[in-house]
This record gives C-alpha cells, structure tokens and sequence, in this order.
C-alpha cells in the first residue's frame, strides 16, 4: 500500500501576512498635526501682540518726552499748580520771591533719574558735607537728636519705596535708612528704629505724617524731600493715584509748606516731569 507523504500544515502567521494598515497611523498624523495647529497663536492674538507692542512704544515715546530736562523755576510752576488745584494754597510772589531760585533742587543732567542714580544725586546734592549728612553714624564728638534724618523720600507705595532704599545702599552702611510704610511694619517697630541716629528716611505720606504727629519722626535736621515722579506699571504716580496724592497734600501742608516757605527745606523731584513746552510740540 503505498503512502502518501503528507505535507506539515502550513500555519499563516497574521502578523506577518498582515497587510500593514496604514490608514489610522495617518489619521493620527493628521491629528497630531490638527493639534498642533490649534495652539498656533490666532490671528486675533496675533493682532492683539502687535496692538501691545504699539501701546509700549507710545508709553515709552511719552516717557522720553516726559524725562528731558526741566529747568528748576518749570518745576517750581509745576508744583505750586499741583499744590493749588489740590487743596487751593496759592503762593503769592512776595512769599516766593526769597526761596524761588534754592528751594527746588536741580539735579544733575549727566545722570539718568533712575533708582541706580538717586545715591549719587542725593549726594551731590548735598555739597561738600555729604558724607557727615549722609554717611556718619552715632559719634562720640557730635550727638545727632536721634529719628531726624536730613533727607526723605516719599513715594507712592511701600514696594516702590523698598526700591528707592536699594539705590541708596552706598550712602546708607554706616546708618541704616529706616522703613516709613505700612506694610508688614507696625508703628511700635518703626518707633524703636526712630530712636537711634537717622540720616534717610524712605515711605509713604500716609505712614510718614502718622509717626510725624506722634512725634516718633523728628524734622529739626531735615534738608530736602525727594518726590519720587516715577509712574507705577498702571501710569500713576504720587501725584495722579487718588488716595495718595491727598495724602501726601495733606502731609505736604501740615509739614512741609511753612518750612519750604521760610527757606529751610527744599524739594527734590526725582524722575520724569511734566514740561508744557514738550506738550505743545508733540499736538503740532
């Protein structure tokens, strides 16, 4: 009987037969590309990118105009009209007369008016006796009544006036500047700081008047007031932002006014100033 050679069955392996479909890999290509397409910026944000860089070179086109050079008598107009149309003190000529060429300080124009250039400002102005204003700590030769300092700066936030100090750090080793704001700071604390030798004082009007009133803040020994003018990242400044600008009348009046007027303190604005002359070039 004759056998028959019987052949091994031929098993199919699917993996290996099986035609690849390419069809979903590239379905999922095309999704992975849609998706990738949804978070390209839109042409409305696009816009609205380009609408902000416009925005930002207007401001900073005005912050240039605002930051030429002011003669100090410019400067003098400007304040006494901010101090009028605030709480209706009008100067008359025969009181402005004595103080008009020394009251405002006119700093120096090879120096920007930055927070890196207000040490060096605040020095030259202050002459030859800077670094015994300034600089000295308590000394043995020479008493200082203790919480008078010789300069204040005032600015319109606590935040803003932190900045202020850092660009006072060389002057301020010997003898530390003192915090005059609100925030994270209680009065008692400040009381206590204010009962050693002060040279600079930085804050803001509504804390300084308070430590003023309770005679914590002396101002037998102070020279100048530095005004900070600089804007805040919304475009106001100590004399535009409501609250503070009322604030820092009230504590320019009860303060300030009659020794500015008797010639024993002088004002320091530092930083862009309004100048009709510019405005008036810009509308033509």
């Amino acid at each position: 009987m004759a056998t028959t050679e019987v052949k091994p069955y031929a098993v199919k392996n699917p993996k290996r037969n099986r035609r690849p479909s390419l069809g979903p890999k590239k379905d999922l290509k095309k999704k992975t590309k849609n998706t990738k397409k949804s978070k390209a910026p839109t042409f409305d944000k696009t816009i609205e990118k380009s609408i902000r860089n416009d925005q930002k070179t207007e401001n900073d086109d005005d912050e240039q105009l605002y930051s030429e050079p002011v003669s100090a008598s410019e400067q003098l107009s400007y304040f006494l009209n901010q101090l009028e149309s605030a709480i209706g003190i009008k100067v008359s000529s025969l009181e402005l007369e004595p103080i008009k060429e020394t009251c405002i300080v006119e700093l120096s124009q090879r120096l920007d008016q930055d927070v890196g250039n207000l040490g060096e400002h605040i020095k030259l102005s202050c002459g030859s006796s800077w670094r015994e204003t300034l600089c000295e700590g308590e000394t043995l030769e020479r008493k200082v009544e203790p919480g008078n300092p010789s300069v204040l700066v005032i600015s319109s936030s606590a935040l803003r006036s932190l900045e202020l100090l850092r660009g006072l750090h060389s002057l301020t080793k010997h003898c530390p500047a003192v915090k005059l704001f609100s925030k994270h700071l209680k009065v008692e604390e400040q009381v206590s700081l204010l009962k050693k030798r002060v040279n600079i004082g930085s804050g803001t009007p509504n804390r300084i008047k308070k430590l003023i009133d309770i005679e914590a803040l002396g101002l037998s020994r102070l020279d100048m007031i530095v005004v900070d003018m600089h804007p805040d990242v919304k475009g106001f400044s100590l004399f535009t932002l409501p609250q503070v600008r009322d604030e820092f009348w009230d504590l320019y009046k009860n303060c300030f006014h009659q020794r500015v007027l008797e010639g024993r303190l002088r004002i320091c604005m530092y930083g862009p100033k309004p100048a009709p002359n510019l405005k008036k070039k810009k509308k033509n």
